[in-house]
Parts: C-alpha cells; sequence; structure tokens
C-alpha cells in the first residue's frame, strides 16, 4: 500500500515515499521511525524530530490509516444510528448534547463517530458500514431487523432509550415516570382537561390527533413511553402527534389546541422544552396568558431562546451523561469487558409556566 505509484509535476509516475524511505534518510530503523509516528515507544525527541524532518522532506504523511486498522483488527469508528434526517437532527439540542457526551468518550479512546440514518432492513449503511461498535439514538421500535445485522456482523450494540432489545447493551431514561410526575403536578394544582403534545409516533412523521388506533400502532418509544406516563394520572388526555421536536410543530400543535374554547385545555404537556415553546406562543398569538389562562410544561430541561419572561415548568433530563454512558458502554463492549445497563432519571423543575386553571 505504500508502494503505489503517484504523479509528479511533470506528469511521471514516481514511487510513492514509504516507511522504510523515511527510516533510511533519518538514520533509523525501520521499527523506531514507526514508533515516532504512533508515539507509542520510548523514542526521544531527538530522534522523532529526525524522522519527522525526514518525513517532510520525502513528503511523507505517515502509515496508511487503513493498513493500521487490517492490522488492528479494527476500524477505530464508532456508528451512531438515528432515524431523523441529520438536518432535522441537529436541530434538537438534546441530540448535540447525547453526540457530545459520546464524543467526550470515545475521542480519549481514539475512536471517530460515523452517522447513520439508513436502519431500514437491507441497508447498505447497516450492513457494510465500517464499523467496531454501534449506538442507536432515539431510533423506534422499529429497529430489530436492523438489530439482527449489527449482531450477525459482530457489532456491539448500545441503545439510548430504545425497546429492550436481548444483546443490547440499554442506557435508559424514565421517561414515563418523569411524565407522570409532571401530570400528577398538574393534577395537584387542580388542573383535569390535560393534553399532550406528542413526538412523532410513526415513521411517516404525521401530524394530527392522538388517537386510540394511533397509539395502538405507535412505534415511537419515547413519545410512547411518555403518553403512558401522563395517561397513568390523565387516561382520558387529549393530545396531538407533532412531525419533530421544533418550536414550530409545537405552534402548530398548540394552535389546534387552543383555538377553540369550548374544547380548550387547562394544561397542556409538551414531549420537549421547543414543542412547549411553541405551545407558549400559540396561546399568547390567540390571546391567552401563561399560566393564568393555560398551563405549559415541557420535558427536556434546555436552556431556552426567545421563552423570557416565562420559566418553563419541565423535567430536566442528563443528556450529556446519557451520551457518556453510551461511550463508555461502547468501550468496554468493545475491548471484550463487562458492560452494565444504565437507567438515568429526570429531575422536576417548577418553573412559572404551570399554575391553577382559570376556574379556581
Amino acid at each position: 500500500m505504500d508502494e503505489t505509484a503517484s504523479t509528479d509535476s511533470a506528469g511521471a509516475d514516481t514511487p510513492r515515499p514509504n516507511l522504510a524511505a523515511v527510516a533510511a534518510l533519518a538514520g533509523v530503523s525501520a521499527s523506531t521511525a514507526s514508533l515516532a509516528f504512533s508515539g507509542a515507544g520510548p523514542v526521544s525527541d531527538a530522534t522523532k524530530a529526525r524522522v519527522l524532518a525526514a518525513a517532510a522532506q520525502l513528503n511523507y504523511a505517515g502509515p496508511d490509516p487503513r493498513a493500521q486498522s487490517l492490522r488492528r483488527g479494527r476500524s477505530g469508528i464508532v456508528g451512531v444510528v438515528m432515524e431523523d434526517h441529520l438536518s432535522e437532527a441537529f436541530r434538537d439540542p438534546m441530540n448535540i448534547a447525547m453526540l457530545g457526551g459520546i464524543a467526550d468518550e470515545l475521542t480519549p479512546y481514539g475512536a471517530g463517530l460515523l452517522l447513520l440514518t439508513g436502519t431500514a432492513e437491507g441497508s447498505s449503511t447497516v450492513q457494510n458500514a465500517p464499523i467496531d461498535a454501534v449506538v442507536l439514538i432515539g431510533c423506534s421500535t422499529r429497529l430489530l431487523a436492523s438489530v439482527a445485522v449489527f449482531r450477525q456482523r459482530g457489532v456491539p450494540i448500545v441503545a439510548v432509550e430504545a425497546e429492550p432489545m436481548q444483546g443490547v447493551l440499554a442506557i435508559d431514561l424514565d421517561n414515563r415516570e418523569a411524565s407522570r410526575d409532571i401530570a400528577r403536578h398538574l393534577a395537584d394544582l387542580g388542573h383535569e382537561r390535560v393534553a399532550i403534545v406528542a413526538l412523532p409516533i410513526d415513521p411517516s412523521h404525521e401530524r394530527g390527533p392522538l388517537t386510540p388506533e394511533r397509539e395502538a400502532t405507535s412505534e415511537g418509544y419515547t413519545a410512547t413511553e411518555r403518553i403512558r406516563g401522563v395517561r397513568d394520572v390523565f387516561p382520558g388526555a387529549s393530545g396531538m402527534a407533532t412531525a419533530g421536536s421544533s418550536a414550530d410543530e409545537g405552534f402548530e400543535a398548540g394552535m389546534s389546541l387552543l383555538r377553540d374554547a369550548a374544547t380548550r385545555p387547562t394544561a397542556v404537556i409538551a414531549q420537549s422544552d421547543l414543542l412547549a415553546v411553541g405551545v407558549i406562543r400559540a396561546a399568547l398569538e390567540l390571546g391567552l396568558r401563561v399560566p393564568q389562562d393555560v398551563s405549559v410544561a415541557g420535558f427536556d430541561g434546555i436552556r431556552l431562546e426567545g421563552i423570557a419572561p416565562h420559566d418553563l415548568t419541565t423535567m430536566v433530563q442528563p443528556a450529556v451523561e446519557k451520551g457518556r454512558a453510551a461511550g463508555r458502554g461502547v468501550i468496554a463492549l468493545i475491548d471484550g469487558g463487562e458492560a452494565q445497563a444504565v437507567a438515568f432519571t429526570s429531575e422536576f423543575h417548577r418553573g412559572a409556566t404551570t399554575g391553577p386553571p382559570p376556574s379556581l
């Protein structure tokens, strides 16, 4: 691989410089030159400087990483599967925080991240991506086929908030319990008419009412768990499913729920803080006061722009810590060690966007 030809400025093929040529010019052995590049052995600073100077003179960039990967039997890459389009995924601060947490652990380990969005059975990215392990983030319950492919390939799997699956290391969050806590808070304030603004519940990300039929066939694991938590307290809660976690989606859902005074809920539980921001904007657009006319609660605990003077009532989740736990799990699995499932809990933050219903 080091001996392939290159083309010089005159257009003639010339041998590509290799490690042996660098070692000869520097007056050291090939093994010493290799250690100088890798930093993995006892090479003096002077010798390393001489090797690097020889490499610069020969225009040698270093050992081919592909050859190194073949020798190690690893690619040095960890796949991260996200079902949303990347443009949508990166609008959600939760995804960015989790990716940051994963990178915090994997970067010192010397591994890079490869973002994958193809999770369908037969997807070339699932079947052929050169990865040492894979992390599933916010994925639906349709992943069994992809999980089977990764398992067949011998790729260790870590899932962040996904349906429990055999052979998959789980990094979980108390979505149902946390949503139940928010609902109980509203019940304690005296609310009876409560609505849900949900994250996507099906692959099409179709907006629309939360009907029993749609909920029964929901494939959005996190959304379903959070719906169940609210229904533990308010079994008859109405709601809208959105196309994604954004303020614009929350605004559309909020307008649908709050426009008609005869059916208007006195409180709305949004499944993300971004959705909650949109609901608040819809309430203000309709001339409603928050929380005097309608209470709004979110989920995530992110720092929000453009929501002042409102201090959002929400459940604060440890997104970065979830990512770090996934990264530590990946490293343990790659190295053949024991990895333990981790379950995180959310913390209730009572802000200024919830209060008693208007009639109290």
